[in-house]
């Protein structure tokens, strides 16, 4: 019968020491020779001189100083062109809904006047329109301010 020894890359316990196999003096040489690979690598670049850290002139990566491409660029100026027209549209409806505001008041105190002129009994057919586009300018004015309180 023939008994056949294998190789691990585990260590095998002698004792209280551990002995390696050939496997693991190969993988030592090629340890060291990574380790001298690295330090030559770092030798290398030490010949370049680094970035300052001065906090009066930054040092940006060249990565940051890259202009947009032609795709972004042109994302970005339409959204500056739709915060400008929603801004636009914005202060339009402001400006309506404060002329409207001043038409309902002197609307409100016309017909405060008119109602108090009649009596208890008889409403004006005037009367009625009036408060009909109160109701009418201030469903408007409700809807305007709807609309100016954010993009959608």
């Amino acid at each position: 019968m023939q008994t056949r020894t294998t190789r691990s890359c585990l260590p095998a316990k002698s004792g209280a020491a551990f002995t390696m196999s050939g496997f693991s003096r190969r993988s030592g040489w090629a340890l060291a020779c990574l380790l001298a690979l690295v330090a030559l690598t770092g030798v290398a670049h030490s010949g370049q001189q680094a970035p300052s850290l001065n906090p009066d002139k930054p040092y940006l990566l060249p990565e940051a100083n890259n202009l947009p491409d032609a795709n972004t660029q042109m994302k970005m100026r339409d959204q500056q062109n739709k915060k400008q027209n929603f801004e636009a549209a914005n202060a339009e409806r402001r400006k309506q809904i404060a002329e409207d505001s001043a038409k309902l008041l002197k609307l409100a105190s016309d017909l405060k006047t008119e109602v108090d002129k009649t009596t208890k009994d008889t409403l004006s057919l005037n009367v009625i329109r009036k408060a009909d586009e109160i109701e009418r300018l201030a469903h408007g004015v409700k809807e305007k301010m709807k609309l100016t309180v954010g993009p959608s």
